[in-house]
């Protein structure tokens, strides 16, 4: 490295990473052990403005691994990030009504109900993002518009980055304020306001199952990986440009790090799918109905041709519903001398 890194700031959403798993492992503090840098959460700061990095990752030598609308968004609004890796975990992606609904495919979603969240005070409200282009995908199936459709909005209020996020063996965990404490959309359906939701992962699918909810379309199953790209697919693992051009060297041990600790969950499925649970505050077997018996299988950081046509395609998604003041081209986003540095030292199969 040309000069030493003091401080090397992390952030990884709750959600299946190669990060979470070399945090709580102990694996990415031991790789840059030898080099004397500090690895510090930003979202355990007790300072706002360091935790909303988890966002806009406005911080010099920042690394984050998760879903890629926040990062979409930040890059679009001037931040100077690069994207050194790409990751592709399916999960469920729920179009859902109730039990005793009339509706019952995609065609009948025309001229109803759709409850969609709507945050206040945030800098992204990526879910609200995630929930449209799930049902923009869904009814893209039956050449429908979300224009058939009529969207009714469900505030909430406050903010994502309310209160610190804690760790407990290196799986985030919030003492409050930074979820919705409850589900605004899901009560609107359950008493008939609204027709449908959108519901993604493991909590999406065990909330499906606790209120008998009857599932319209997975998404996340269907065989075109543009109709399953949404938030976390593919998940982008990004790190500030002032580390790349100051500390290449630390951008390289990062995804060193994230690749080995994939490779390590490819072989401890059982430990992997407890870590899963932790991450996502789920249960290992909701984890498994919602990624897969194989979750730890899919857990993979590349710069694949998939990955990065359906960036781009979520890109336009976003600049298309005004998430994003513009669009850009996500190849010139990408930075992949870390990744072939990388491949070039050792031999690693990704």
């Amino acid at each position: 490295m040309s000069t030493p890194l003091d401080t090397l700031w992390y952030t990884h959403s709750p959600v299946p990473t190669g990060l979470g798993i070399a945090v709580e492992s102990g694996r990415l503090a031991q790789a840059f052990r030898p080099l004397g840098t500090r690895i510090q959460a930003l979202r355990e700061s007790s300072d706002r403005e360091v935790r909303e990095a988890h966002f806009d990752q406005h911080l010099h030598n920042s690394v984050r691994h998760g879903g890629n609308i926040p990062a979409i968004w930040a890059r679009a609004r001037g931040s100077e990030t690069r994207v050194i890796g790409l990751s592709w975990a399916d999960e469920v992606q729920l179009i859902v009504t109730t039990h005793d609904s009339q509706i019952r495919d995609i065609r009948d979603l025309r001229n109803r109900r759709f409850g969609v969240p709507k945050w206040a005070n945030v800098q992204i409200d990526f879910t609200r993002a995630q929930a449209i282009r799930g049902l923009e995908n869904a009814l893209k199936l039956e050449g429908l518009r979300v224009a058939d459709v009529e969207l009714v909005d469900y505030p909430y209020g406050g903010t994502y980055s309310d209160e610190p996020v804690h760790h407990v063996h290196g799986a985030q965990v919030t003492l409050g304020g930074n979820r919705p404490q409850r589900n605004n959309e899901l009560i609107g359906l359950l008493r008939g306001d609204i027709d449908a939701i959108f519901v993604k992962g493991a909590h999406g699918l065990h909330l499906a199952n606790e209120f008998g909810l009857r599932v319209v379309v997975d998404v996340g199953s269907h065989p075109d990986p543009l109709i399953r790209a949404n938030i976390g697919t593919p998940r982008t693992l990004t790190v500030d440009q002032h580390l790349l051009d100051e500390h290449f060297e630390a951008a390289v041990l990062i995804l060193d790090t994230v690749l080995r600790a994939e490779q390590w969950a490819w072989a401890h499925p059982e430990e992997t799918r407890r870590y899963l649970a932790r991450e996502t505050n789920s249960s290992e077997y909701w984890v498994a109905r919602a990624y897969g018996e194989d979750a730890h299988l899919r857990l993979q950081t590349n710069l694949a041709e998939r990955s990065t046509g359906a960036l781009q395609d979520l890109t336009d998604f976003l600049e298309r519903w005004d998430f994003i003041p513009h669009g850009f081209d996500v190849r010139q986003w990408i930075a992949a001398e870390p990744l072939e540095q990388l491949l070039e030292k050792v031999n690693v199969a990704i």
